[in-house]
């Protein structure tokens, strides 16, 4: 049986933003043995009021943030060094690195992740699976799991597994609420 573990969170809509339509966003993340992060994105909507891009053939690209884009941020325990991951409905991807709170980004070498989305009228799913640099896998790891959401009228609204006080930040050290035990293959 494989080593995994598995933790669901319940995404919250920033006070200072609107959740509009979207009645609730939830995620799952499992880590497996070979460095392989699983992330599961559920938005429980109506589906034609939010601003979802068209599907296109995968690509890294920056700027996702701007409109509908599910995010996933890697911290580890020993330091301030922090990984963080955007990937859209369209497919889009990109991956940094930093040395600490938002100094030092830089583009982070990787594979593409392996992204898939299911939409209907009520519900929005991207399933993204990613592989660790070598050096972050057998690392106990804390995960900040969050969303921007677009609406077709214009709103963002911005969803975390919990929120620093004052203006939405993923990067804060506040976001990565989410545990990831190291994994080691048995």
């Amino acid at each position: 049986m494989a080593n995994i573990s598995m933790t669901e969170v319940a995404l919250i809509c920033h006070a200072q933003s609107l959740a509009g339509c979207i009645e609730r966003i939830g995620a799952t993340i499992a880590r497996g043995t070979s460095g392989e992060v699983t992330v599961t994105y559920r938005v429980s909507a109506e589906t034609g009021t939010l601003e979802i891009p068209a599907r296109l053939t995968p690509f890294r690209i920056d700027g996702l943030w701007k409109s509908t884009c599910f995010e996933l941020f890697i911290g580890n325990f020993e330091d301030e060094s922090y990984l963080e991951y955007n990937f859209a409905p369209s497919r889009r991807w990109a991956a940094y690195q930093f040395a600490g709170y938002r100094s030092d980004m830089a583009e982070l070498e990787t594979n593409a992740p392996n992204i898939r989305v299911e939409q209907d009228t009520d519900i929005l799913m991207l399933f993204v699976t990613l592989q660790l640099p070598n050096a972050w896998r057998a690392r106990s790891l804390q995960a900040g799991i969050s969303a921007v959401i677009a609406q077709k009228n214009g709103d963002l609204s911005y969803w975390a597994a919990a929120h620093p006080p004052g203006k939405p930040d993923f990067h804060h050290k506040d976001c990565f609420a989410v545990q990831l035990e190291a994994r080691r293959a048995t």
